[in-house]
């Protein structure tokens, strides 16, 4: 179970590196930044995705 708590954090240091990565690009290369962006976004989705997935997981553990 600790792996899949250490796997939902790794995915919002994924989020916060891309957010950063699109922030520094953002006046230089709008479709780099765009990309960034969409990881983030998608990293972010995953994380609450994971950790939904992982408290009903142990809901149903513990029925």
């Amino acid at each position: 179970m600790k792996v899949f708590r250490f796997f939902e954090y790794a995915y919002l240091a994924i989020m916060c590196f891309f957010a950063y990565e699109a922030y520094n690009d953002w006046g230089e290369e709008n479709s780099r930044s765009m990309l960034y962006l969409f990881f983030a976004i998608m990293a972010a989705f995953m994380f609450f995705f994971k950790r939904n997935f992982r408290k009903r997981f142990d809901a149903n553990d513990k029925n």
